[in-house]
């Protein structure tokens, strides 16, 4: 929407902006961006994110009331103290017997060892009674580097359950899936769990509906599959499950009657063992591996393992937070787009953190980072526009005046073209005086030279009164006070006029400069009339589809450019050669100095004009 810009310039842009696919299908930015953002999760861009997503969700959600790990659960750790005592590890297989010997006299409902004992020791018949007699335990399996299952060894092996301890971590180090089964091997927690219901048939006897409701369903592996992975539901830092020091129990420096009933994992919790274990609450300093047992378990006795949503509806999920991002980012202001920017987000992340507590897990640095996707590409489709848009108004109108119609250019652009509008505006007309003989005597190249030396001057004088350059007709110079937007207002229509007038002596005045210039340069001295009048106008898109011109029609430009021919026949009392009508005179007067020259019919007007000239400006202390 430029203001008398070259034709064919504005033509196309109309053309563009008429039959772009931004207008036609206003959502397609937001298409577009979602359709990015679910590229992007298809080829795993996001996931180092949504792991830091998952951490913080996690550590944000501890600050807020939230369940504790299960009583059920308690840790017996072979601790650093356990180590000074008894020795290295791993300890001597006496001390597991005379663990469970310990444990007799107040049996938990399972004992879980995750510790392999795959190699044969001289007390392993010893530790195999203390486990046939117990009946509770479970053991160990692992894989090993040749990808062959480590067992315990056979005399323990036949006594005992066994499941696996396989630690599935992530890239950063960090376990959140944990398989169940693998290689339909059920895990070291699945095993206890079903001892643990075998505990409770032998202990709730009499009444059958109470055995039926403290049973703990247990996930079973479906067919045809040799794996089943869950998402483990951090609850808390994991220094909050009831851990006891292996040595202290053994010595009985605790009360063993807060095992009875209880499942029990066995493991190694010394500092520094190579069985670390990377939650989202322990990263830099890793828990130990036993405590991922207990997690499983906790999930597994409560049914809180996380819910992920299903990949089809995270993509949905994705594509309506780009679309919904744009229709909301795409009105607003860009500093209320920052803000929304910032808040979006924020609000996503709380209702991730509150899905939490609900064993959902959202994700968050897709649907996060979809919203600023969208937010960059409505900046990015503003700016473009508005540096085509602005790029035409720049030679045209005042940096003001294009920061207003681009604010409000919905408002002028109708159907790829400007508005017709009726609207009350004044009129500035000048017109160098003899410039035909002038011209004669120059050549070409310097006659443009020259002239163009003039006309910026003088464009720079309407630029600064909030003027608009409708067109240049050879040497004179139309411009229009009060477009492209109608002003209704009375102070508007008289501050348009004022501004006009304004403008006209600060041309005066620079032509003054100007000719001095002209004048070292050996160039013909510029000397102009001036003609303005208010009135009503017709402004908008003239021309057909590959040529369109803004521009303003009506009887008051007639009128105007009249008034600026009359400069040449009116020199007593016309110092400044500025004549205004009667109409723009009522609006200025108080404002500058005026003289009244006449009353006259004007050539192509049926009306008669009073015709006034203006001297100078009023000081603000004249002004009433």
């Amino acid at each position: 929407m430029a203001l008398n810009v070259r034709v064919q310039s504005l033509g196309n842009t109309y053309k563009y902006l008429k039959n772009s696919i931004l207008e036609k299908y206003p959502l397609f930015p937001g298409v577009l961006t979602a359709f990015l953002s679910v590229g992007l999760s298809q080829i795993s861009a996001w996931n180092s994110l949504e792991l830091l997503g998952f951490n913080l969700i996690f550590r944000t959600r501890n600050y807020l009331p939230h369940s504790s790990w299960d009583q059920r659960i308690a840790v017996i750790g072979i601790d650093d103290r356990t180590l000074q005592q008894y020795g290295q590890f791993p300890l001597s297989r006496d001390r597991y017997t005379q663990l469970l010997e310990t444990l007799e006299a107040t049996p938990p409902q399972a004992i879980g060892f995750d510790i392999l004992f795959t190699e044969p020791t001289i007390h392993d018949s010893e530790l195999a009674e203390a486990m046939a007699i117990n009946g509770t335990v479970v053991l160990a399996v692992a894989p090993s580097l040749q990808q062959q299952t480590l067992h315990p060894v056979p005399i323990l092996d036949r006594v005992t359950s066994k499941g696996h301890i396989v630690n599935n971590a992530d890239f950063d180090g960090i376990t959140r899936q944990f398989f169940l089964y693998i290689d339909q091997v059920p895990s070291l927690g699945i095993k206890l769990l079903e001892i643990y219901n075998k505990s409770l048939q032998h202990t709730f006897t009499a009444n059958t509906n109470k055995n039926q409701k403290a049973l703990i369903t247990i996930p079973s592996l479906q067919s045809g599959m040799n794996k089943k992975s869950v998402w483990i539901n951090w609850v808390e830092p994991t220094q909050k499950i009831p851990t006891y020091s292996f040595a202290d129990v053994l010595q009985k420096k605790i009360d063993i009657a807060k095992l009875k009933n209880k499942i029990v994992l066995v493991g190694l919790t010394a500092t520094g063992t190579n069985d670390p274990l990377k939650t989202p609450f322990q990263q830099i300093v890793p828990t130990s591996g036993v405590y991922l047992h207990a997690a499983v378990l906790d999930n597994l006795l409560n049914q809180r393992f996380l819910r992920k949503l299903p990949w089809q509806f995270e993509l949905l999920l994705i594509l309506t937070v780009g679309i919904t991002g744009t229709i909301i980012l795409t009105p607003q202001k860009f500093y209320q787009r920052i803000l929304l920017l910032g808040l979006l987000p924020l609000i996503w992340f709380s209702l991730s953190v509150l899905a939490l507590t609900t064993n959902l897990w959202l994700p968050t640095a897709a649907p996060i980072g979809t919203i600023l996707l969208a937010g960059l590409s409505v900046q990015w489709q503003e700016q473009k526009e508005k540096q085509q848009l602005m790029s035409l108004f720049a030679s045209h109108v005042s940096q003001e005046t294009a920061a207003l119609i681009w604010q409000n250019r919905t408002e002028i652009f109708q159907n790829g073209q400007l508005d017709a509008k009726e609207m009350v505006v004044t009129v500035l007309f000048s017109d160098i005086r003899s410039f035909t003989t002038i011209s004669e005597g120059m050549k070409p190249r310097e006659l443009l030279n020259w002239l163009n030396t003039y006309l910026g001057a003088m464009v720079e004088c309407v630029h600064q009164n909030h003027g608009v350059i409708d067109k240049y007709i050879g040497d004179a110079v139309m411009a229009v006070f009060g477009i492209p937007f109608p002003h209704t207002q009375a102070e508007e229509i008289q501050q348009d006029a004022i501004n006009a007038v304004s403008a006209a002596i600060a041309m005066q005045e620079k032509l003054i400069l100007l000719n001095k210039e002209l004048e070292q340069l050996a160039q013909p001295a510029i000397h102009i009339g001036i003609g303005i009048h208010t009135g009503l106008v017709v402004a908008g898109s003239i021309g057909g589809s590959q040529r369109l011109n803004y521009s303003v029609l009506g009887d008051t430009v007639n009128i105007t450019a009249r008034l600026e021919q009359l400069n040449k026949n009116t020199q007593e009392g016309n110092s400044n050669n500025i004549l205004v009508s009667e109409t723009t005179y009522q609006l200025i007067k108080d404002n500058f100095y005026t003289q009244k020259l006449q009353e006259l019919k004007l050539r192509g007007s049926q009306k008669l004009t009073i015709v006034y000239s203006v001297t100078e400006i009023k000081s603000s202390s004249e002004i009433s």
